[in-house]
């Protein structure tokens, strides 16, 4: 995560997995429509963001898109957007990557993203989770070898996915857009070259099609609700808060501008100074036209908890909560500064957020790490070793999973759903079973 809402962290590594509510959430909204049109159950897919500045967007290992934050900046409209999640679908739903390899179609989600992000890359979930499953690996023999296409197959996805937005009467326009802004990187080389240039072969042939398709459309100059037009702006405004330099966001926001994002960009700014009283008041302000907003409070919760003001920062994580009862993510923020209030009471309903948090994400070793603090101070102690055994197995750490999992057995009662997966655990990664049943 970068150090901020629910899933961010400060971009120590050049290329890092990030998660965010409100994004994914806006995300989902503009590409369920496309995913049920190609005929794909939009729960299946799963959506990843890696931050990256270069324009690029990819399908991997069966159902799954991964975005570069320098794609999503680069977007200038919703439509810009829709049209690269279109041109992707069509690739999954066209079963383009059938040759990726048995490897990669069965590596779980995290081992994926490994390998996509190559040697040195951190999946920055936060805390703790930056050691899960990273792989060594070359992201360029990656792409080289397993994400680029065929010219025929980009021409497949693009008349798949102009169809798929056709039939939700939606124009095409901003894929073509997007294919536009993309036509000058085949003339590049090196660096300077977007690796979507490269892992997706653009062809004038290409852009023609779009543009007759475009041309004969009757939903070509329409254009998607104004609600998912400040989604997009907001979704922009926050990536550069966060990604980009305090300065170069008041370079790109300045006060003269008073639109609802260039504030908010502005005070994710502020807070990345730091400034908190500033941020903070900024926040307010925000809040003051849109009380209920859970992103806005979130953010208020984060400057808070970070300046060491647990109790305010419960205030606002409540609120958010209750405000976006089903966001896993925030209702895990808001059990992280109960743990940190550390009464009884609040031991207590931050265990209780926290079963339903791993119910919800259940390879966020990070959420079953706060489980075990919370079962180990409300006395539970198998169920803590149980907690702790879950988290080493969803990293990869088998050995300290299969000792964590012994320990659990040794105070759990026997034969309950919780032994028998303690059980499950501790037989699956212990290296002598694990050859037992290879052979």
């Amino acid at each position: 995560m970068l150090t901020v809402l629910s899933g961010w962290a400060r971009p120590a590594d050049a290329r890092s997995y990030i998660t965010d509510t409100e994004i994914e959430l806006y995300i989902r909204e503009l590409a369920t429509p496309v995913f049920q049109s190609a005929g794909l159950s939009p729960s299946a897919i799963d959506l990843y963001f890696i931050n990256d500045d270069t324009l690029n967007a990819f399908v991997a290992g069966g159902q799954n898109i991964f975005f570069h934050t320098g794609l999503l900046m680069a977007t200038e409209t919703p439509e810009q957007l829709l049209g690269v999640i279109a041109h992707e679908t069509g690739h999954i739903a066209g079963g383009h990557l059938a040759r990726s390899g048995e490897a990669l179609r069965n590596a779980s989600q995290n081992a994926l993203l490994g390998i996509i992000l190559g040697a040195g890359a951190a999946l920055a979930t936060g805390r703790g989770d930056a050691a899960t499953a990273i792989f060594k690996g070359s992201q360029a023999a990656v792409q080289g070898s397993l994400l680029e296409y065929s010219r025929a197959q980009e021409s497949a996805a693009d008349q798949a996915g102009i169809r798929y937005l056709e039939s939700n009467q939606e124009t095409s326009k901003g894929m073509l857009e997007f294919l536009s802004t993309l036509s000058g990187q085949e003339l590049l080389s090196g660096r300077s070259r977007s690796p979507y240039a490269s892992t997706h072969p653009l062809t004038r042939d290409r852009i023609a099609f779009v543009e007759e398709q475009v041309r004969k459309s009757r939903y070509s100059d329409k254009k998607l609700p104004e609600d998912l037009q400040l989604k997009h702006r907001r979704m922009v405004a926050k990536l550069h808060g966060f990604i980009n330099s305090p300065a170069r966001t008041f370079r790109d926001y300045p006060e003269t501008e008073t639109s609802l994002e260039a504030r908010y960009a502005r005070a994710i700014a502020t807070y990345r100074l730091p400034d908190t009283t500033k941020a903070e008041s900024l926040v307010d302000d925000l809040l003051a036209d849109n009380p209920d907003d859970p992103y806005f409070l979130e953010l208020k919760g984060q400057i808070l908890f970070e300046a060491a003001l647990p109790a305010k920062a419960e205030a606002a994580y409540r609120k958010a909560h209750e405000a976006l009862p089903d966001a896993p993510r925030i209702e895990l923020e808001l059990a992280r500064v109960l743990l940190a209030l550390g009464t009884k009471e609040d031991d207590q309903e931050a265990q209780a957020h926290l079963e339903n948090v791993v119910r919800k994400l259940p390879n966020s070793t990070f959420a079953w790490r706060q489980l075990a603090i919370a079962y180990g101070r409300n006395g539970e102690h198998g169920m803590s070793a149980l907690a702790l055994a879950e988290e080493a197995f969803r990293a990869g750490r088998e050995r300290d999973a299969a000792l964590q999992a012994n320990r659990a057995k040794q105070k759990l009662q026997p034969h309950t759903e919780a032994w028998l997966r303690a059980t499950d655990i501790e037989e699956i990664s212990t290296p002598r079973d694990r050859e037992r049943k290879k052979k």
